[in-house]
């Protein structure tokens, strides 16, 4: 997988996806600095290792999920090498089963291609269908990756901006839950 090893602090100078763009300048209209990294496309988290190495942070995996119903919808964000189970997250939320969210929803709901979804695509959730569901371990970080609704680049912003800057723009308060890792 190739990863171009020059990061950006600024959108890319080409034109790209309209829903990619929005998110540099929601990011640039709020003064929040990022570094930005192009890649080819990385889908998994193992194509994500490479772009770590350049990034120089570690990726989030986001993932998101829906209740047995399809009414109700999170965007789990947790440590990217750490395994994720169903049972672990429901129990937390008090909700029941939940399974992935199919592409038609991602797109819908965040605007995202399949295996792109982040918090950053929040800025197209206008009616706030979506709750934002984070792991506490990324709150130790310094911090947040994630695809700016195409997994060709990722981004990296400070965990305080993030926090205190960009979801209150995008109206999202996180609901914090421990998952475990395995024994």
């Amino acid at each position: 997988m190739y990863v171009n090893p020059e990061l950006y602090s600024a959108p890319p100078a080409e034109a790209r996806d309209p829903r990619e763009m929005a998110v540099y300048a929601f990011l640039d209209g709020l003064g929040i600095p990022y570094l930005r990294c192009d890649h080819d496309g990385a889908n998994t988290m193992e194509d994500c290792k490479a772009v770590e190495a350049v990034l120089g942070v570690p990726i989030c995996k986001n993932l998101l999920l829906t209740n047995r119903k399809q009414t109700d919808f999170y965007l789990l964000m947790l440590p990217g090498d750490k395994p994720f189970k169903t049972k672990d997250v429901t129990a937390q939320l008090g909700c029941a089963r939940l399974s992935f969210a199919t592409a038609e929803q991602m797109q819908a709901l965040l605007g995202a291609a399949p295996g792109s979804a982040s918090a950053f695509e929040l800025i197209h959730d206008q009616s706030g269908k979506v709750r934002l569901v984070m792991d506490r371990e990324l709150l130790a970080g310094e911090s947040i990756s994630g695809h700016p609704c195409f997994s060709t680049s990722t981004l990296r912003v400070g965990l305080r901006d993030f926090l205190e800057r960009f979801l209150p723009a995008v109206g999202h308060v996180p609901t914090v839950v421990d998952l475990p890792w395995p024994d």
